[in-house]
C-alpha cells in the first residue's frame, strides 16, 4: 500500500485506468501493507456485536510484553461495515493506517485528540491497521505508546476485496479516512493526512448541536 501526503493523489504511479483498477493491479502483485520499501517519508471504540466470526475474530497474542496494549481484532470490509451499523445514532470516523506510513503516524495524535474532544457528542473513532499480521507486535506497541485503550482492527482479507468493500474510488494510498453520519451513510472520504482543524470541520456539522 502506498503512503500519501496529500488527500488527492490519483491512481498509483505507473498504472492506467480507474483508481480502483489501478489499486487492484498493484495489490494483486504485492499486497496491502507492502510498500514499506518505497519512500514513505515522501509519502471507537466500535461495537463488535452482531459481527460474523468470519468478519471479525481476535488476533492471537504474539508478544509477552508487560505493557498494557489494546485489543486488536481482525476485520474484513464487510465486518467493518457491520461495526459502523452497530454504532447507529453516532458519527463514525474510520481511519486506515499502517506503522510504516509516516504520514499516518504523524496524523495519529490528532485523531485521538478528536475522539477525546467529541466522543461525548457522539463520535466514534475506528482505527484499522493495514499492516501484515506478522507486524502485530509493532502495531500493538505503537497503539500502546499512543495511549490507545479501545479496541482497534487489523485488515484481514484480500486487498481488492477490502478496497472495493469500503470505496472502489480508493487508490490504496495511506492514510485513508471515511466518515459516516448517524444513519450509517458514507458522507466523506479522502486520502492523505488531515490536521485536527480539518478533521473537526469534517465531523462537526454531522454531529450537530
Amino acid at each position: 500500500m502506498k503512503s500519501a501526503t496529500t488527500p488527492n493523489l490519483g491512481p498509483i504511479a505507473g498504472a492506467t485506468g480507474g483508481r480502483g483498477a489501478a489499486a487492484r493491479r498493484r495489490w494483486g502483485r504485492r499486497g496491502l501493507g507492502l510498500v514499506a520499501g518505497v519512500a514513505v517519508l515522501a509519502a471507537g471504540a466500535a461495537v463488535a456485536s452482531g459481527l460474523d466470526a468470519a468478519d471479525v475474530r481476535p488476533v492471537p497474542p504474539t508478544s509477552r510484553r508487560t505493557l498494557v496494549q489494546p485489543a486488536v481484532e481482525r476485520v474484513t470490509a464487510a465486518g467493518l461495515q457491520r461495526v459502523v451499523r452497530a454504532a447507529a445514532g453516532r458519527v463514525v470516523l474510520v481511519n486506515v493506517w499502517a506503522t510504516w506510513c509516516e504520514p499516518c503516524r504523524q496524523e495519529f495524535p490528532d485523531l485521538l485528540k478528536l475522539r477525546r474532544a467529541l466522543a461525548g457528542r457522539g463520535l466514534d473513532l475506528v482505527l484499522v491497521s493495514a499492516d501484515f499480521a506478522s507486524r502485530l507486535p509493532q502495531v500493538r506497541s505503537f497503539l500502546a505508546a499512543q495511549g490507545v485503550e479501545f479496541t482497534t482492527y487489523l485488515k484481514d482479507e484480500s486487498d481488492t476485496a477490502f478496497i472495493d468493500g469500503l470505496d472502489p474510488a480508493w487508490s490504496g494510498s495511506l492514510p485513508a479516512t471515511l466518515v459516516y453520519d448517524r444513519s450509517g451513510t458514507l458522507r466523506e472520504f479522502w486520502e492523505g493526512p488531515a490536521t485536527y482543524e480539518t478533521l473537526l470541520g469534517k465531523v462537526n456539522e454531522l454531529l450537530g448541536p
